[in-house]
């Protein structure tokens, strides 16, 4: 299956899962901003195409672009994958996954998690500081796992695992329902 894998990273995480699905899948990556002016002649000869964003307070970078895109490649596998530093298991990592696409993008996109990290080393201002205050915010919580996340994003950590993207590749092979 003829696939492409968009990706725009921040800090290198979600670069990596990427790369990882590109290698898997022998597939063709591009960062989206190397991407976002072409036309749909480009995009035709794809059967699948897969974008991966960093994930922040909910959303996903720059996904708004690809979804928009989205509705023309109808009949393709379609997948979006928000890359975070909360673990796949936390509840409202969850919660945050279901609200990235609507119920209409869900009946043609299909929506995937991996855990990544933090690097405040590479972040930006504005990103530090809103994960910085997040953190803080946590760790004043009564719940104890709350607290416990409060904890882990307080500073730099790499939890990033190829196996994550199992799902993915999974997803990408099995046969394309038009």
């Amino acid at each position: 299956m003829k696939t492409l894998v968009i990706y725009t990273s921040q800090t290198g995480f979600t670069k990596r899962y990427a790369q990882w699905i590109a290698e898997r899948m022998n597939a063709d990556i591009f960062d989206v901003k190397d991407v976002q002016k072409k036309d749909n002649s480009f995009f035709a000869e794809y059967e699948a195409i897969v974008y991966a964003g960093w994930c922040m307070a909910g959303k996903v970078a720059k996904a708004n672009w690809y979804l928009e895109k989205a509705k023309e490649w109808k009949g393709k596998k379609l997948a979006v994958v928000a890359v975070g530093a909360a673990p796949n298991d936390f509840e409202q990592t969850e919660i945050a996954l279901n609200n990235i696409l609507t119920d209409e993008q869900k009946t043609y996109i299909k929506a995937f998690y991996c855990q990544g990290g933090l690097n405040y080393e590479k972040m930006n201002l504005a990103s530090k500081l809103a994960m910085k205050a997040f953190a803080g915010s946590l760790k004043k919580s009564k719940d104890p796992k709350q607290r416990g996340m409060g904890e882990m994003v307080d500073h730099s950590y790499d939890e990033s695992d190829i196996k994550f993207i199992e799902p993915i590749i999974a997803f990408l092979q099995e046969a394309v329902v038009a």
